[in-house]
């Protein structure tokens, strides 16, 4: 079992719940007491805070906007697959022929992040577009990444280009039950991210902190705390 996965089973069955799994993983949950219908519910609607729209990839249109409320931001997009940070065997030179070994943000020891293991979400580099940072939103920030009916938190671990929107890293595709190979997996629509202002997980190593502050917030934001 990877280390995210041994974390969370310690937080206790009121921050994990297994799911049925889908034939092709074995490696698909739902994390914590809000469910993903509860969590949509909330960003039924959008009040756009970004200057325009993102592409989902660089062939692609401009359509996706980044929605805020006064507690959280989010956006509705694909998933393409992070491997970038600390090599691995499933994210390297040669599993993934844009790999850089480095990310973003870093470690409480100062190494890049491991996003085989770590579930993380990718924001688009601050521009004109939107600038993250002017919504609360920094490394270690908190997310919910809600795909069909599982929920899954992590951090803010990685930026990418800043035109573009919609990627995590292997390690939250896996949990999703997204295939996370960085060449031809992700997937092409459906993804829904949720990003909490002014929250942390520390160290942002720690998916037992991401899960267990993911699902107090969330619980606040669908109005249940």
């Amino acid at each position: 079992m990877p280390p995210y996965l041994k974390a969370v089973a310690v937080c206790g069955a009121a921050l994990l719940t297994a799911t049925a799994l889908p034939a092709t993983t074995s490696r698909a949950y739902a994390e914590g007491s809000v469910t993903a219908r509860e969590l949509l519910a909330e960003v039924s609607s959008c009040s756009r805070i970004s200057d325009g729209f993102y592409q989902t990839d660089a062939d692609e249109d401009e359509s996706v906007a980044v929605c805020g409320t006064r507690e959280a931001v989010f956006w509705k997009a694909d998933m393409d697959i992070d491997c970038d940070g600390w090599p691995s065997e499933e994210c390297n030179s040669d599993t993934d022929p844009y790999f850089q070994p480095e990310t973003a943000y870093a470690d409480s020891v100062g190494d890049p992040l491991d996003s085989a293991e770590l579930p993380f979400i990718v924001v688009p580099a601050a521009s004109s577009l939107w600038d993250y940072n002017e919504s609360g939103i920094r490394g270690g920030s908190v997310a919910a990444v809600i795909y069909r009916n599982r929920v899954m938190y992590g951090v803010v671990g990685d930026a990418g280009p800043s035109e573009l929107i919609g990627e995590a890293s292997y390690a939250m595709a896996d949990a999703l039950g997204i295939d996370p190979d960085p060449h031809a997996g992700g997937t092409s629509s459906g993804v829904t991210y949720i990003v909490f202002r002014d929250s942390k997980a520390s160290p942002i190593e720690s998916h037992r902190a991401a899960a267990t502050i993911g699902d107090r917030l969330a619980r606040k934001f669908v109005g249940r705390s």
